[in-house]
Parts: structure tokens; C-alpha cells; sequence
């Protein structure tokens, strides 16, 4: 049996592939320390803005990991009416924190953040169904341009972490952090070359120790900090008091979570198309469900907003490791990494430098992944004015992310995104263009003016060495014409209807 036929036990559809228990949680691991980074921010950021001691922060930490590690195992296993079965990692969303920091600055605190949460998650339950109907609206004109802006948006993500993920530190952008990150893209690259697929499987992952050791011999990772505090800690509900319901912040983080459903869409496309498997409405509404109700129970369990996690749809890519329970495999880690605050404290002295490395390769996939998307559309019609619209106006916050500080924040909050901004210009222009085509200028792309030139693999077959074109005339390598006949004439010559032209030199001129 082949090692491939021994790694996989196939199932109807390759997301229900398994692997041995040992590479499920493996490959599951390589997920967690992907996203790891991503996961513990958001509660620095909002646990710090809200003057929260330290001890207080672990435990915004440890919860976060808890209830993201349970979210991911519901979307993957999936139960009725929950859950997507993709292999998609879910934690805190990123598109919420600048909301929830408002809040806490608006003088509500933790709780009214807490509060904002809750309500906006179960209306977001609510629409998730009919959120689900709009797949007919995300052709791949759509999803090729979202799954683009993905990989797009993340690249600051890992340029930050390759400078040193924190902006007030000395060493900030230094040569030796973009020195690490760069040493550890070079490891991801030269252990995808080595001929071994376990190994190149296992390249992220693999370069993230190695990259790690180095830092320690370096003297560029701290792990004094790993034995401070409790080994064992079950997350305490309602830590932090009862939750507090202010309408302005519930009218804010429901626009938050519109973002949210827009952005796990885009995500649960992506990694379908990764998979080439079926993503339908039903599917979709499962999923969005499985985000709304883990959201809704996070602030019990004193986290945040729950979504898909768009890095870890490149590691899908780049690994082609597509297996659900593989990623199940991973929410399982993180639950115990919420249970066990040591083992958490382990992966988080993984330097940023590291994390940035590998994340260039895996943003960078996602966005690769987007462009073969594009590949399979005609640029024939409107298209090529949907993608290029759409790519620079998702771009704008990420290149100019002060560009919209003059407008509303509810507006802030939904185009900061370079993410949703990409989604629903997309949606948009593609209903203007290609659902609504009265008054659509008819050949009005670049591409349909002047389209690429091809010749037909049956047009060249007859070709040999030496032939070649000479002032309109095919010539073979010893100076005679080829005489070139339509399809007509190739039939009657074939059936001996006519005699096949007799090869003549050409002339001396023609040369």
C-alpha cells in the first residue's frame, strides 16, 4: 500500500477524509500555533483597554482559547443545523475589537462589552438563514475576488509579527526579528522541497520549532514566564460580573456582526473551493449558525465574538491537508490549552518573528489561491471592472487605514476591513453588471478588445522541428511549403476526393 493510501482513510467527500490519531493532532497543532498569535490579541487589546489587572487578563486569555477550541469543534464535527463541517478554526474575531474597545472607552466597561456581544450574536442567529441565501450572488467573479483580498489583508498581519508584534518595543522592526522571520520563511521553503510529503506537510509547523530553538539560542524568546501562575484553571462564567446592555453598543457590534457573517461567508467559500467540495445555502446557514450561537455563549464564558480564522484557510491551502477532524483535532488543543493556562503560556512565548515568517507563506497562499479562482472566469463582459474595483477599493484600508477616520463609526466599522470592503463592492458591482445587464457596454474589457492570442493543441499537432513561418507561408525545415488547407479541403484529400498540392520549394525571396 502506498504511503499515501496509508495517511488518508478517504470518505465521500475530501473533507471527511481521516488520518491516523497521531498526524490529526499533529497536523492539528500546526493550526493552533498558526492562529495562536491572532486568538490571544484581541483580549490583550480589550482586557488592557479596560484597565483589567494582569491576573484578570489570563484569564480573558484562557477563555478565549476554552470557548474558540469548543467553537471549532462544533463547525467541524457539526451537529444539526449547526456547524459547516469544513475544516475551519474559530476564535475571536478581529473585526470586532476596535468596536468593543469604543465601547469600553464609552465608560459601559468589560461588562457592557459583554453585553453587546450577546445581543448582537443572537440577532445574528436570527438572519444567519437568510444571510445563507445570498450564495447565488458570490460566483466565482465574487469569491475569487474576496479570497484574494483575504490573503491581501493578512499580509500586515505578518509583516507585523515579522517586525516584533509590539510597535513600542526597541527592537520594534529591527534586522534581527525580520532576520528571524526571514530564516524561518527560508526553513518553510526548503522543507516543501525536500521531496518528502509527510515533511512538506509538516513545514509550518516544523519551521515554527526550529525557528523557535533559534530564537532561544539567540536569546530572542523569553520562557522565564512559563511557570507563573495556575497549571489547571476551568474558565469561571460571569467572572466578570453580570453582562450590561447599553443600545449603543448593542447598534454597534450588530453591524459588527453583519461584518462578521460577510467575512465567514467569504471564508467557508474559500475553503470549499480549497477542498473542491460543495458549499451550498444549507451549508453556509449551518456554519453562520455555529458562529452566532458560540458568540452568543462566549460572554458567559467571558470572551468575545466568534469567526472563522482566515490564516488558517491558507495552511489548508498550503498543506492540502483538508480534513475537518484534522482542524477538530486542533479545537480539542485548544480546549486544553484553556484548561491548562502552563501549556498556553508555552506557545505564547513563540516569538512573533517566527509567527511572521511562516505567515508570509500562508497568507500569501490564500491570496494564490483567490487568483486561481479569477483564473477560471471570462474576462469577456464586466468582470475584469468587478475585480479591479473591487481588489483597489478592499485595498484602500489596508495601504491608507486613517482613509475613513472622518466618517460615521458604524461606517468605520464595516469598510476598515479591507475584507468586507472587497465583498460588497464585489456583490455589488456584480449585481449592476451581471444580474441587471441592461445598458452593459457590450465588449467593454481590455481583454475582449484584444484577446490573448491561442492556437489549438489539434492546429500544431502536425508540426515538426524546423517548421516555420516565412511572409504567410508555412515552410519546413528543407525550404518547401507546407500547403495549409481548410477543413474542407483536408477531408477531401484524406478521402483521395482531390490530390494532396505537391510541396514546391519556396522561393529564395521568401527566406
Amino acid at each position: 500500500m502506498s504511503a499515501t493510501q496509508d495517511e488518508f482513510i478517504k470518505g465521500t467527500r475530501p473533507e471527511d477524509a481521516k488520518l491516523p490519531l497521531g498526524k490529526s493532532f499533529a497536523y492539528g497543532l500546526q493550526h493552533v500555533l498558526t492562529m495562536y498569535g491572532g486568538i490571544i490579541a484581541p483580549p490583550l487589546i480589550i482586557g488592557s483597554a479596560a484597565g483589567v489587572s494582569p491576573e484578570e487578563i489570563g484569564l480573558l486569555v484562557a477563555s478565549c482559547l476554552f470557548v474558540g477550541g469548543l467553537a471549532t469543534i462544533l463547525q467541524t464535527i457539526g451537529i444539526p443545523f449547526f456547524g459547516a463541517q469544513l475544516p475551519l478554526v474559530q476564535g475571536t474575531s478581529f473585526a470586532s475589537v476596535s468596536t468593543m474597545v469604543a465601547i469600553v472607552n464609552g465608560g459601559g466597561g468589560i461588562q457592557a462589552v459583554f453585553g453587546a456581544v450577546l445581543v448582537a450574536a443572537l440577532i445574528g442567529f436570527l438572519i444567519a438563514p437568510f444571510f445563507a441565501r445570498v450564495i447565488r450572488f458570490f460566483p466565482p467573479v465574487v469569491t475569487g475576488t474576496v479570497i484574494t483580498m483575504i490573503g491581501i489583508s493578512l499580509t500586515p498581519v505578518a509583516a507585523n509579527w515579522a517586525m516584533g508584534g509590539n510597535a513600542k518595543a526597541e527592537d520594534y522592526g529591527s534586522l534581527q526579528n525580520i532576520g528571524l522571520a526571514a530564516g524561518t520563511l527560508l526553513v518553510v521553503l526548503l522543507l516543501s522541497k525536500v521531496g518528502n510529503a509527510a515533511i512538506s506537510r509538516m513545514s509550518i509547523l516544523l519551521a515554527i520549532v526550529l525557528g523557535t530553538v533559534a530564537a532561544a539560542l539567540l536569546g530572542m524568546a523569553d520562557f522565564s514566564k512559563v511557570g507563573n501562575g495556575a497549571i489547571f484553571a476551568f474558565p469561571q462564567p460571569l467572572a466578570f460580573g453580570m453582562p450590561v446592555f447599553e443600545i449603543g453598543g448593542i447598534i454597534s457590534m450588530t453591524i459588527v456582526v453583519l461584518v462578521i457573517l460577510t467575512e465567514t461567508t467569504a471564508d467557508i467559500l474559500a475553503v470549499g473551493e480549497i477542498a473542491d467540495t460543495k458549499v451550498d445555502s444549507k451549508r453556509i446557514a449551518n456554519g453562520l449558525r455555529a458562529d452566532m450561537v458560540s458568540s452568543a455563549v462566549a460572554p458567559i464564558f467571558n470572551t468575545f465574538t466568534q469567526s472563522a480564522f482566515a490564516q488558517n484557510v491558507g495552511l489548508v491551502a498550503i498543506t492540502g491537508i483538508t480534513s475537518r477532524f484534522v482542524v477538530a483535532a486542533g479545537g480539542g488543543i485548544l480546549v486544553v490549552l484553556g484548561l491548562l493556562p502552563v501549556l498556553g503560556r508555552v506557545v505564547g512565548a513563540i516569538p512573533p518573528p517566527v509567527l511572521g515568517g511562516a505567515g508570509i507563506v500562508l497568507f500569501g497562499t490564500v491570496a494564490a489561491s483567490g487568483i486561481r479562482t479569477l483564473s477560471k472566469i471570462k474576462y469577456d463582459g464586466m468582470n475584469l471592472v468587478i475585480v479591479a474595483a473591487s481588489i483597489a477599493f478592499g485595498c484602500v484600508p489596508i495601504v491608507k487605514p486613517d482613509f475613513y477616520e472622518s466618517f460615521p463609526v458604524w461606517f468605520q466599522t464595516i469598510f476598515h476591513s479591507g475584507i468586507s470592503s472587497a465583498a460588497i463592492m464585489a456583490v455589488l458591482l456584480n449585481l449592476l453588471f451581471n444580474e441587471l445587464k441592461a445598458g452593459n457596454t457590450k465588449d467593454a474589457s481590455v481583454f475582449s478588445a484584444a484577446p490573448p492570442r491561442m492556437v489549438r493543441e489539434d492546429e500544431v499537432c502536425g508540426l515538426i522541428d524546423g517548421d516555420h513561418f516565412e511572409g504567410g507561408k508555412l515552410i519546413d525545415k528543407d525550404g518547401f511549403e507546407i500547403p495549409v488547407l481548410n477543413y474542407e479541403e483536408y477531408e477531401k484529400v484524406q478521402t483521395g476526393a482531390i490530390e494532396m498540392p505537391v510541396p514546391r520549394l519556396a522561393k529564395t525571396s521568401d527566406h
